[in-house]
């Protein structure tokens, strides 16, 4: 059976995704980027380049049966999917936001009657109801942020990444309403229909993204200073050591260890003697 594999056809998310998909080892051959949809090469893998708003009612109507799609847009769409795998990437944070002439420091603060605009009326509907205020939400595409400045509304509910955009036209926080990042979604329909093949595939997109935060050590090590080794690089379940032909006194260490650990990792080896130091990255790390 293939999998139909929604992706986002454009975008912050599109890039990523699509080198997840490769990484894992998921041919799309050369024509990513003129095709909406290619049929992996060397698995039984439909891949449909979609709007990322559109992905969650695909999965819920059946159309596909998993696709990365941001959490906002699950949220936005009502719809009780099923998250399969966090993808660590797209991340940003739903707001209200507010102009800084208003005096808001808290949603608390906002008067019924207010209107917000918004790409995301669905959600902020939800909010202002959970906080017991009567506003008025205006949906439009895109650009919420001048939407107050030409008047037509008070404030926005709007993604917030880095916050700069806000910053720029003089806008602030008054509540932050949920977080959100890529994951890689399905439905429960699909889970019993084809479960099996999901969770292959989620779990080689895992792999690499393990593999990313990992490198591969290797160094030479003085024999009388393997229990120091072994201290410095634990490694996933401790270090591999191995004899080296022709040379008595070292031994050879290889280890996975934390990229984040990599600049101190190879100061304390080489303060114990150890020489030939080498890390590489790793393409996909299954435990």
């Amino acid at each position: 059976m293939t999998l139909k594999f929604g992706v986002p056809n454009k975008g912050r998310l599109n890039e990523r995704a699509v080198e997840l998909l490769t990484k894992s080892g998921i041919d799309l051959g050369e024509d990513i980027g003129r095709k909406l949809y290619i049929r992996a090469r060397n698995h039984d893998v439909e891949v449909l380049f979609l709007r990322a708003q559109d992905i969650p009612e695909f999965i819920a109507s059946g159309a596909i049966d998993l696709g990365i799609t941001g959490q906002d847009q699950v949220a936005e769409s009502g719809y009780e999917l099923v998250e399969r795998l966090p993808l660590e990437f797209g991340y940003c944070h739903m707001a209200v936001a507010v102009p800084e002439s208003s005096g808001i420091t808290d949603a608390s603060q906002i008067r019924d009657g207010s209107r917000a605009a918004t790409s995301y009326p669905n959600i902020a509907r939800l909010y202002f109801e959970s906080i017991g205020k009567d506003v008025k939400v205006i949906e439009v595409t895109g650009a919420a942020e001048v939407m107050p400045y030409i008047g037509i509304s008070d404030f926005i509910v709007d993604l917030v990444s880095t916050g700069s955009t806000l910053k720029m036209n003089r806008m602030v926080e008054a509540a932050r309403i949920l977080d959100s990042q890529a994951c890689i979604f399905t439905s429960r329909e699909a889970m019993d229909r084809c479960g099996d093949a999901i969770d292959e595939l989620a779990d080689s997109i895992r792999s690499v993204i393990d593999a990313e935060r990992k490198k591969y050590l290797m160094a030479n090590v003085p024999k009388d200073r393997i229990a120091d080794a072994e201290r410095i690089v634990p490694g996933l379940e401790g270090p591999t050591i191995l004899d080296i032909a022709g040379n008595s006194g070292y031994v050879a260490l290889h280890a996975v260890i934390d990229s984040k650990d990599t600049f101190h990792t190879i100061l304390e080896l080489k303060k114990i003697g150890a020489k030939g130091i080498l890390t590489t990255a790793i393409e996909r790390l299954v435990n």
